[in-house]
């Protein structure tokens, strides 16, 4: 259903900044928006929102009835393989009086097609990512609860798979597991994430699933689902066998650090102290070259979202707030491990941890 008040208050939003639309790919945004998030792939389509408040849609004709239904009685405009978008969408810009003006485009417009509008038609694009994560970086009370109730799927699904895993098992084999178990406990997008073995852990974005786990062996999982349509989002790293002192010291300086950010993360703080409170626990153990991400990202909608819980974003949280706090130290060639929650500031201006299962070193015996 397409949300009005939302509407307004892009359009609004929009003819402050002296924009007359906002382009919208199939992303969170596009959930946010219609309830409704098509399957996003090469093929150039996108939602209009103009400053007048009219809304219009692009698409394939082969999503054209998907689009038709969502769309619920506004225009939907279509083309063919064969043919081309841009004619179309030069089309559409015409009838809503868009040629030669400012267009904002959503973080999901693929370049690609962007470039063949601009070659297509007289517009200046300018950055639109922040109109819409902006305007949900606060959530519902409804919001809030089913970020509870999807991170604690997850919660369930971690305590059923340190009970699942072997020596002799894969990273695939792990990942299937976690999917498997989500859609069990009722997630919804339910997939492995990421799981890594030993030294593919210090690739905190590696997403190969070949390794085997030994008989002394790290295991880092990352994976989460959406509950009508909200994301949570895990990490929890594991020992198979018994951890070597090396190995205990580094899963507690990121523990000590993970509690630090949540710590800090209070109601009005601002938001690069929070992320100094995790990362100094770390650089003052010495492995602050090896905490080489952000400490955390909004959560909502999409898997990332605002707030970014980074040095250089500089806002300060409130109520309404979701994001994760996710520290971790990544020695290349050797381990890697993180630990990661979702953290609410709740309707009351309290902080609110969400996922509950145990964040202590565990050893799983073999």
């Amino acid at each position: 259903m397409i949300n009005r008040d939302l509407v307004k208050k892009l359009s609004v939003q929009l003819k402050r900044d002296g924009v007359s639309a906002l382009m919208v790919a199939p992303s969170g945004d596009l959930m946010f928006l219609l309830g409704h998030k098509p399957y996003l792939c090469e093929r150039f389509q996108t939602l209009v929102v103009t400053d007048k408040e009219e809304l219009f849609y692009i698409c394939n004709r082969l999503t054209e009835a998907e689009a038709i239904g969502f769309m619920e009685g506004n225009k939907v405009y279509q083309w063919m393989d064969s043919d081309g978008f841009e004619a179309t969408a030069k089309k559409a810009f015409e009838d809503h009086d868009l040629i030669g003006k400012k267009i904002a485009v959503n973080g999901t417009v693929r370049a690609f097609n962007l470039i063949k509008l601009l070659k297509a038609m007289d517009f200046e694009a300018v950055n639109g990512k922040d109109y819409l994560e902006l305007t949900r970086i606060i959530k519902t009370p409804e919001e809030l609860e089913n970020l509870r109730k999807s991170s604690a799927i997850v919660d369930k699904v971690f305590e059923d798979i340190v009970k699942f895993i072997k020596p002799g098992m894969t990273e695939k084999d792990v990942k299937t597991e976690i999917a498997r178990l989500c859609a069990v406990y009722g997630g919804e997008d339910c997939h492995g994430g990421i799981v890594a073995v030993d030294a593919n852990a210090a690739n905190p974005h590696y997403f190969g699933d070949s390794a085997v786990i030994g008989e002394h062996a790290v295991v880092e999982m990352d994976f989460g689902c959406t509950y009508k349509g909200m994301y949570s989002d895990i990490t929890r790293t594991v020992f198979v066998g018994k951890a070597t002192e090396r190995e205990k010291q580094l899963y507690n300086t990121v523990l000590k650090a993970n509690l630090a950010g949540e710590a800090a993360a209070v109601n009005g703080a601002w938001i690069p102290d929070i992320d100094m409170a995790a990362r100094k626990v770390i650089e003052d153990a010495g492995y602050g070259y090896e905490f080489n991400h952000r400490l955390g990202h909004g959560i909502g909608y999409a898997g990332h979202e605002a707030p970014y819980i980074h040095g250089d974003y500089k806002m300060n949280l409130a109520p309404g707030m979701a994001f994760s706090c996710e520290p971790g130290i990544y020695i290349r060639g050797e381990i890697g491990i993180r630990i990661e929650d979702v953290v609410i500031i709740n309707e009351k201006g309290e902080t609110e941890v969400l996922n509950k299962c145990t964040k202590e070193l565990i050893e799983i015996p073999v």
